[in-house]
């Protein structure tokens, strides 16, 4: 696989052998969430207060965009990174500005699959981001790979899932979640790039009011700059906000 790096209008986009963007970064805001999907990614710090996350394991690091954002607006957040290509660290280091801070972030080399299967670990966020040089999850996005998780989360945990499809049908993958979650799973209506967000709770799942939602995103927003006003807007017209209370 190779990896390879495109800049274009301040933006610093990672590659891994095709033109498909794999992780972004404006130059000038390097601990700034670029790509739509990754802001969606942050939809679970609405559902708790500012103290949360303090465990978080993310599987795929890409650019690292996902991890500097927390690093930098989560700073009790405690962050372990599976990755199975040793290089995508390196160019994630020199190119997208991770920070070299060993203490809170823990970026381990292998398969996120496996390491789900052998950790013994708890975690109140876990992130799954992970895909090769075609946008395959392979492993990532299985039955096994789905219960494997839920079993790593903390009594309150979060599982937040990219899912990636060309043709924009998740149908499959939800079903997975749903089942493995034993119904406690939602998505989030796709993005324009083909992406979907999709989350998991391993206990009691979450009942916020879609004000109590944008109250959560104007906090956010005003601590960090992300704007998650939109994604609640959108959120809005699908069947997970029936009643105004945001069910799983």
């Amino acid at each position: 696989m190779s990896i390879d790096i495109s800049e274009e209008a301040g933006v610093r986009y990672l590659h891994f052998g095709s033109d498909w963007v794999q992780g972004a970064m404006r130059i000038a805001r390097p601990f700034a969430l670029e790509l739509d999907y990754t802001r969606e990614m942050m939809m679970p710090l609405l559902l708790h207060g500012d103290d949360w996350p303090r465990k978080v394991l993310q599987v795929g690091l890409g650019a690292g965009s996902l991890t500097k954002f927390l690093y930098r607006w989560r700073p009790q957040a405690k962050l372990t990174v599976i990755e199975i290509e040793p290089r995508v660290e390196a160019v994630a280091r020199q190119y997208f500005k991770l920070p070299d801070d060993p203490v809170r972030i823990d970026i381990r080399h292998g398969d996120g699959a496996d390491f789900m299967i052998s950790s013994k670990q708890r975690y109140d966020l876990i992130l799954i981001d992970g895909f090769d040089a075609d946008a395959r999850a392979g492993r990532l996005d299985t039955l096994p790979f789905y219960l494997d998780c839920r079993a790593r989360l903390a009594k309150d945990g979060l599982l937040c899932v990219n899912l990636l499809s060309r043709r924009k049908d998740f149908s499959k993958s939800v079903t997975r979640l749903q089942e493995a979650f034993g119904g406690r799973a939602i998505a989030f209506p796709s993005c324009d790039s083909g992406n979907a967000i999709a989350l998991g709770t391993a206990g009691a799942a979450p009942a916020l009011t879609m004000d109590e939602l944008k109250t959560a995103a104007q906090r956010l927003k005003q601590s960090s700059s992300l704007n998650l006003l939109p994604a609640l807007t959108r959120l809005a017209k699908s069947r997970h906000l029936a009643g105004g209370v945001l069910s799983f």
